[in-house]
């Protein structure tokens, strides 16, 4: 278990989440954090090459062998200390306990990158149904690795969609086409947007020269599977360097 401090988010992040389904949280990375993060990302690509994300994509949870047009990694809690605060943050911790209550754990950390000319995803909920507002099971954080705009394929949101009890392909014939409702989440490289992963959801076309870079912490009910059997996949270095209260989280 862990301690959370529910005074670490203010009245209105709360009614934000409550409301619209999502939270910036502001830059909790540094420009110095930024740095090592992404310094220690272009490592894991160019040493696992082709093999990059391949914990993530040969689980029975994902459809599809690999994700087209999009650079992915996985399993990063046991690729270096950088990633540890990812998801331990404390003011992330009391945004995903608001949305999901204590009994939570990390479902998996991983990170995507839009490539020029791509990125573009069909608008999703991260769970296999519609639920009831309050039965929620999983939240989803972004780590913002470069500024989000709309040029370079920012992710869109359907503010309050979380509460309507049904998911994209009920109401839209395309669910890649535009929604009415949506918004870009438009912010600055450091910044963590908290959102319920039951909101409607998903990537637009980066229209840049350079990816779009960011890294999920992806929580789920304690008594959920994880996206990332942490059991199957946890090191002794990483046991030995983590807290308790990681530990906990991971679920190891």
């Amino acid at each position: 278990m862990i301690r959370i401090d529910h005074t670490l988010l203010s009245d209105s992040e709360r009614q934000s989440l409550d409301r619209d389904g999502y939270v910036s949280l502001g830059k909790l990375l540094t420009d110095g954090d930024l740095e090592r993060v992404r310094s220690r990302v272009d490592s894991i690509l160019n040493q696992e090459a082709d093999q990059a994300g391949s914990e993530l994509f040969n689980t029975k949870h994902i459809k599809h062998p690999k994700e087209e047009g999009a650079d992915r990694l996985a399993n990063l809690p046991n690729k270096g200390e950088v990633f540890d605060t990812l998801y331990t943050q404390q003011k992330l911790m009391a945004a995903v306990t608001h949305v999901l209550g204590s009994e939570i754990q990390l479902s998996s950390l991983n990170y995507r990158a839009a490539k020029p000319g791509s990125g573009l995803q069909k608008l999703h909920v991260d769970w296999k149904e519609p639920v009831a507002p309050g039965e929620f099971k999983v939240c989803n954080s972004i780590w913002l690795l470069d500024d989000f705009s709309e040029a370079n394929g920012a992710t869109r949101v359907v503010p309050g969609s979380h509460l309507c009890g049904r998911v994209p392909g009920d109401d839209m014939e395309d669910t890649e086409a535009s929604h009415p409702d949506q918004i870009l989440i438009e912010a600055p490289a450091g910044t963590v947007v908290v959102f319920n992963s039951h909101i409607w959801h998903g990537g637009t076309i980066n229209q840049t020269t350079l990816p779009r870079r960011a890294i999920h912490s992806y929580f789920c009910q304690r008594d959920q599977p994880q996206q990332t059997d942490q059991k199957k996949w946890i090191t002794q270095e990483t046991l030995d360097r983590i807290s308790e209260e990681a530990k906990w989280l991971l679920n190891v």
